[in-house]
């Protein structure tokens, strides 16, 4: 028998990651490492119902209620489209079993350039494994990202910031602490 050509290690299948969610307004775009298995199977960005993504920006923007019930996931990408944010992955592709960063191998990043976002003033990774990464994104948009992790050097066209994971599996920080840290890279960007 012939192995797939999308076999990997461990018979691990090759994962494709979801499409950008960007329009001509985006601003700020948020960038995850690699979507969940939940996220995968729904063909949507933080479909965990345990994952703080959507509360913490439904606490940023009080005022509009997040969009629920059917064709929620379109409505809640346009919500977001028009106040500036927009969604992908550093990673494109990968071998993963679960939903843990910890477990990505083989990994292809996206090419963030090819997205041509004209106002885009900052870049927003979801969590240490997106920032990890923050050097080849700034390659890609031709900007310089610094050298530390926690305290990347602005570049004059993009900033780029590490915001403490959404995800359940970061227990560390508490809501309240994570919704601080995104509200402050909104408000800087003036999305909030």
């Amino acid at each position: 028998m012939t192995p797939s050509p999308e076999a990997g290690p461990d018979d691990v299948p090759l994962l494709e990651g979801l499409p950008p969610v960007v329009g001509e307004r985006t601003a700020v775009l948020v960038l995850g490492s690699f979507p969940g298995v939940r996220s995968l199977a729904a063909r949507q960005y933080y479909a965990h119902p345990q994952n703080q993504f959507w509360k913490i920006l439904q606490a940023i923007w009080p005022a509009e209620p997040l969009p629920t019930g059917a064709d929620s996931y379109q409505k809640r990408s346009e919500w977001l489209l028009d106040r500036g944010l927009g969604l992908w992955d550093v990673y494109a592709r990968c071998r993963r079993a679960g939903s843990l960063d910890a477990a990505i191998r083989d990994a292809e990043v996206n090419d963030i350039a090819a997205l041509r976002l004209p106002r885009l003033s900052a870049i927003a990774h979801n969590g240490g494994e997106s920032f990890r990464h923050a050097g080849v994104v700034a390659a890609h948009l031709g900007t310089a990202s610094g050298n530390s992790e926690d305290t990347p050097e602005p570049s004059a066209e993009v900033r780029f910031y590490k915001l403490p994971s959404t995800s359940p599996a970061n227990a560390a920080w508490s809501f309240a602490r994570k919704l601080e840290a995104w509200r402050a890279v909104m408000s800087a960007h003036g999305l909030a």
